[in-house]
């Protein structure tokens, strides 16, 4: 399989992006936007690389994690500047037509540009396993923590109150809630474990905040449910059956944009693409050839 790997000159540094496949004149190239923030684009990967064989596909480090430049100004660790990032990217590889797939904040990612910019040449979009209101995800968290072993609970509420989240035993409850509604594989993939390292702990806590149920940074404001309504390309909403962007957020999401599908992975939770792969792919390529003969 052909690859060109190389690096994008973007506000405060260089991101690194690998594209894989041929140009193929049927076919759209794919751009791929990591969950995060702060994560790798190495889990996406390990499970799309496939989908290189019928069209270019991108995958990229945003910048701060990864195999891209790891500058240390916070004021860097913002949507509006990962929005011009991408931008930056399709600009600078000629992707003047492309499908976007986004996971978890790379759906944020997704949502903001395309409504934000309304950018020429974007073909179609997934969102897997959407976050597009972080209040929603917050109410969705405290559901699935409420089912948690009573102990476990006590345990994160606790930490949470004290500012002790980086304390083992926060970490260790934590890790319950994960093995239900972020990824139920056991063990987990080696591509899973090999990348955390190469993540970026201070823009997630920075926008994010301490855990994937805790809120606490500049995103936890976040919420594209009332303009979703202005996305008018073919789009996709995927997620687990057990995910932390549950199904009933996932379909209303789905509901406020014109004509979107909606699908569910009865068997996954929140990282579906290495969950149930074959499924995951099945499902992509066949709605990105359908956008691909739509868009002719």
């Amino acid at each position: 399989m052909e690859r060109k790997e190389g690096y994008v000159k973007v506000p405060g540094g260089r991101v690194w992006y690998s594209l894989l496949g041929e140009e193929n004149k049927e076919k759209t190239p794919l751009i791929v936007l990591h969950g995060g923030p702060g994560n790798t684009h190495d889990p996406l990967q390990a499970a799309l690389h496939v989908l290189a064989d019928e069209r270019p596909v991108v995958f990229y480090d945003q910048l701060g994690s990864g195999n891209s430049d790891r500058p240390t100004d916070d004021a860097l660790w913002k949507t509006e500047r990962f929005v011009q990032e991408l931008a930056d990217i399709r600009e600078a590889l000629g992707l003047d037509h492309v499908h976007i797939l986004g996971h978890s904040w790379g759906t944020m990612l997704a949502a903001a540009y395309l409504v934000d910019r309304k950018p020429a040449g974007v073909q179609s979009v997934i969102f897997s396993s959407p976050c597009l209101s972080a209040e929603r995800w917050k109410q969705d968290a405290d559901l699935f923590l409420s089912q948690l072993p009573k102990e476990v609970q006590e345990t994160i509420s606790r930490h949470e109150e004290q500012g002790t989240t980086d304390s083992k035993e926060y970490q260790d409850a934590m890790k319950v809630y994960y093995s239900r509604h972020v990824c139920r594989l056991d063990p987990l993939p080696a591509v899973m474990v090999e990348s955390r390292s190469k993540g970026n702990k201070d823009i997630y806590m920075q926008m994010w905040g301490p855990s994937e149920f805790c809120p606490t940074g500049n995103l936890k404001t976040f919420d594209y449910t009332p303009k979703l309504h202005e996305i008018e390309i073919p789009s996709l909403f995927i997620c687990g059956r057990y995910d932390e962007a549950a199904p009933e957020s996932t379909q209303y999401y789905q509901s406020l944009v014109p004509n979107a599908e909606f699908h569910v992975f009865e068997n996954s939770s929140h990282l579906a693409y290495l969950e149930e792969p074959e499924v995951y792919r099945k499902t992509v390529r066949a709605f990105l050839e359908k956008a691909d003969r739509t868009s002719k």
